[in-house]
């Protein structure tokens, strides 16, 4: 019994080493096919939440004009930028930019723009 009980643990042992291996990579996108900001595109200065709001705005306003982003979710955004702004304007500057990184989060903007 005890050759049989050795080779059942030896085929269960082997058969968690008949992985599939990594999963093959996207391929890389056609040349001309990434859309990107227009040229003449320019980040807004400034710097506290003034300067965090004006640019996060600014990428959205590029975003939708550039078909990137559905106008649902651009309107959303949107209000939580305005939401920011106001939170700006009562001088709470901390307050709107956490704000702002908050909503760059949860729409999957980079943290720093």
């Amino acid at each position: 019994m005890k050759p049989a009980l050795l080779a059942a643990f030896a085929a269960l042992t082997l058969a968690g080493c008949n992985s599939p291996g990594p999963m093959p990579a996207a391929a890389p996108p056609a040349p001309n096919s990434i859309v990107v900001a227009p040229s003449n595109f320019q980040m807004p200065q400034g710097s506290g939440c003034a300067g965090e709001v004006a640019r996060y705005r600014a990428v959205q306003d590029d975003d939708l004009a550039m078909g990137q982003i559905a106008k649902s979710v651009y309107n959303q955004i949107h209000a939580e930028i305005a939401a920011a702004e106001q939170t700006c304007s009562a001088g709470h500057d901390e307050e709107a930019r956490a704000m702002i990184l908050a909503s760059r989060k949860r729409h999957g903007y980079p943290t720093a723009l």
